[in-house]
């Protein structure tokens, strides 16, 4: 009898190993149970790990939930698993889904505007990017009450979408990116910018309305801020900005502007129109980047009234008439083909 109780002991004990060994070894087989081409699951937050393994198990991520669970007590990882969206695209063990989960590694989706957008354009970009159509975007744009705080005299949000790199889930809409955009300009508008602006008797829309005729004069950075002191000097004594981005942006808003501005065009009666009337525009055209804010409170105190294309990305700078003249005789018409 003892022979008999020592024995099934025996056999009971190696069949625990085995079946350990083998849950084991299980455990470290990619395993990949959907038949599409990805899988998403969603890990809402509060979630036990036994609702992961069910969610994950249910969606054929991980052969069973108790695989997984398994594989949270290996790696110690209960307190470490993330809430959020997660994307599988490949037959996987469950260890690497639970590191995964682990280090938080949520599915989103990146959009980069670049500096000098109109909303119009960044509605493009938007719907171009597979986010949604730009008519959601241009919708978004339009909640100046976003804003208010800033510019309560705001139509709609042009200027105040900071042009950044996003990431965004899967499910997120226009109105939370644009949203972020705008607590992204309000957290660049700070306390020391705000008070350099109100300095020099500039309300945050002026700012950011002299800010994004810069963004869209220059590209190179130690222009900027000559550039700035250039509209400064303007506006100072009086003088028309006389900026053909305005010209363009009042084209743009009546649906006239075909990628190329002439003579005629210059005459539009739009209030951006800078060569007709004096002043900065009523508002901002473009979104400018932190360098061209910084720019516009606090240009360079420079005698300069004109400056011209080189046609290579630079400006030549000029204090008189005279000598502007001649730098667009020489960068401008001469060198047309």
């Amino acid at each position: 009898m003892k022979r008999i109780i020592a024995w099934s002991v025996l056999l009971i004990f190696a069949a625990l190993v085995a079946a350990g060994a083998w849950l084991y070894t299980d455990l470290g087989r990619p395993y990949q149970g959907y038949a599409t081409a990805e899988q998403f699951v969603e890990i809402p937050p509060g979630a036990s790990t036994a609702g992961m393994a069910r969610r994950l198990a249910d969606a054929g991520v991980v052969r069973t939930g108790q695989s997984f669970r398994l594989a949270v007590w290996l790696r110690g990882s209960g307190r470490r698993l993330q809430a959020g969206e997660y994307r599988f695209d490949r037959p996987m063990a469950a260890p690497e889904v639970v590191d995964m989960i682990a280090r938080g590694e949520v599915y989103v989706r990146a959009v980069t505007f670049r500096e000098g957008l109109t909303v119009r354009e960044m509605a493009s970009v938007f719907e171009q990017g597979g986010f949604g159509t730009a008519a959601e975007f241009l919708a978004a744009s339009k909640k100046a009450a976003l804003v208010a705080g800033l510019d309560p005299s705001a139509r709609d949000l042009e200027g105040y979408l900071f042009p950044d790199t996003y990431t965004l889930p899967r499910r997120a809409t226009a109105a939370d990116l644009v949203e972020r955009m705008v607590n992204r300009f309000q957290k660049v508008m700070a306390d020391d910018l705000r008070n350099k602006a109100a300095a020099r008797g500039l309300s945050v829309r002026q700012l950011a309305t002299l800010a994004s005729l810069v963004e869209k004069e220059t590209a190179k950075a130690d222009e900027r801020p000559v550039v700035a002191g250039v509209y400064t000097n303007r506006l100072r004594i009086g003088m028309g900005l006389q900026c053909d981005p305005t010209v363009i942006y009042a084209l743009m808003l009546a649906g006239r502007y075909d990628g190329n501005i002439r003579k005629g065009d210059l005459q539009i009666d739009s209030p951006y129109n800078t060569y007709r009337y004096a002043g900065l525009p009523p508002g901002p055209i473009a979104a400018p980047g932190e360098a061209s804010l910084q720019a516009a409170a606090a240009p360079a105190d420079v005698p300069y009234l004109y400056f011209v294309s080189r046609n290579d990305g630079s400006h030549v700078f000029s204090t008189t008439l005279d000598e502007h003249n001649r730098n667009v005789r020489e960068f401008q018409l001469r060198r047309r083909p």
